[in-house]
């Protein structure tokens, strides 16, 4: 069973300006001369943390992190002027060009899954490798799952929380009514739509691992993070209906692993499933206890292995 690598410092850390006044927090770590490796963070408006260097061997792996426009270290926190998805796949390569990298590894996991999708049907020939985990393929019926019928059946008194919180309860038009809530004037009613939002996600996401509790939850970061999240949802993530999949046939010549949670409820296991059709080429791995999220021991380990496999495959 494989574990996360010990912990381990960046080398370098900086700023990258990009357009529409943003700068990237970018950091690197591991071996400057290894093979280039980007992680892509869920979200949108997650975050990099430090730990998530740890999948990587630092001996063999240029391991780089960045945090997504108005994410985590990147200035100005929540912007979302300026922020959509094509600009986060310019943004790709406007890394890229930076760091002097000619071709490099994208390992991302559920929004960050969709966006090295997105960047690798845009320029294939930079991507040596996709390392996907908890596909979200940002489909209507993505969202519906989420928000209008389906994980409502998993915690259905959860839900009825959520729907507490917003002025409207439009069967079909919930992520409207949260989008029109949130960015309304009345800044307390949104802050409460913004915490049922962050709980309802997190208890999908953690399972029976979540406990809720909001003492020290900084309520304005949150509502500034819930706002970006519904910026893209309510945009559809700035893609045609079934984008991803629709264009899979550039990438079939690109090794492929996708890694799964058949418990996964904040994307089902039918979005892995049907990457994998799309992509015939492709390594899916099917993970039975494991949910959405990039901790348990099996997640890790098929993380991990993963990544470590290109050891054994120089020329993949």
């Amino acid at each position: 069973m494989r574990t996360l690598y010990p912990d381990l410092a960046p080398f370098k850390t900086f700023h990258l300006a990009v357009t529409a006044g943003h700068a990237l927090y970018v950091e690197q770590s591991g071996n400057a001369s290894g093979i280039p490796v980007l992680f892509l963070h869920g979200g949108p408006c997650s975050g990099t943390r430090p730990s998530h260097r740890q999948f990587f061997n630092p001996d063999f792996f240029h391991i780089i992190l960045f945090d997504q426009r108005g994410c985590g270290q990147s200035k100005p926190f929540g912007k979302i002027q300026g922020n959509t998805t094509a600009d986060l796949i310019t943004d790709l390569e406007t890394i890229r060009k930076h760091l002097s990298i000619d071709t490099w590894v994208l390992f991302g996991g559920s929004w960050g899954a969709a966006l090295a999708l997105l960047y690798a049907q845009q320029y294939k020939e930079r991507v040596d490798a996709l390392v996907l985990r908890g596909v979200f393929l940002a489909r209507r019926q993505d969202m519906d799952w989420f928000i209008v019928e389906g994980a409502n059946k998993i915690y259905p008194e959860l839900f009825e929380d959520l729907l507490a919180a917003l002025p409207e309860h439009a069967v079909n038009e919930r992520v409207e009514s949260l989008y029109k809530t949130v960015f309304g004037t009345d800044h307390q009613a949104a802050i409460k739509a913004a915490k049922a939002w962050a709980l309802w996600g997190n208890q999908l996401a953690l399972g029976a691992d979540y406990s809720a509790d909001d003492e020290g939850v900084d309520a304005e970061k949150l509502l500034a993070q819930v706002k970006m999240e519904l910026h893209y949802a309510k945009n559809h993530y700035f893609i045609e209906e079934n984008q991803i999949l629709n264009q899979c046939g550039t990438l079939t010549d690109i090794p492929v692993v996708i890694i799964h949670g058949r418990q996964d409820l904040v994307c089902p296991l039918e979005a892995g499933w049907q990457l994998a059709r799309a992509l015939p080429q492709a390594d899916f791995k099917v993970l039975p206890a494991a949910g959405h999220i990039a901790q348990g021991e099996a997640m890790v380990d098929a993380l991990v292995t993963a990544m470590d496999d290109f050891k054994k495959e120089p020329n993949r």
